[in-house]
């Protein structure tokens, strides 16, 4: 992850339908979320695959409970705007224990 990403932001552009959506399909509140960016470790990988539009990036993360979560956003004038999150997969769990581990 480029350090500079999140340099400029000053905050979190939240879009009522995806914030809906994820407490719906997922249990992820918008708390949830924005705790997931500022507890370490985190994992952060652009989302090539999805960024047809403008640029987009996965997030690995925990919340303050140690909860965690997978969340793609993107950045829009300096404001961190969150597209989906949901739990982690299995995956995505063992990518996240290996970057705790590497910290450690």
């Amino acid at each position: 992850m480029d350090k500079r990403l999140f340099t400029n932001c000053k905050g979190f552009d939240w879009d009522a339908g995806n914030a809906e959506k994820n407490w719906e399909k997922h249990k992820v509140s918008q708390l949830e979320c924005e705790q997931a960016f500022f507890n370490r470790p985190l994992l952060v990988e652009e989302d090539k695959k999805h960024a047809e539009i403008e640029p987009r990036w996965y997030l690995l993360g925990q919340t303050d409970k140690e909860r965690k979560l997978f969340i793609v956003f993107t950045i829009r004038r300096n404001l961190v705007r969150v597209i989906s999150a949901r739990d982690q997969n299995a995956k995505e769990r063992a990518l996240h224990e290996k970057q705790i581990k590497r910290n450690t």
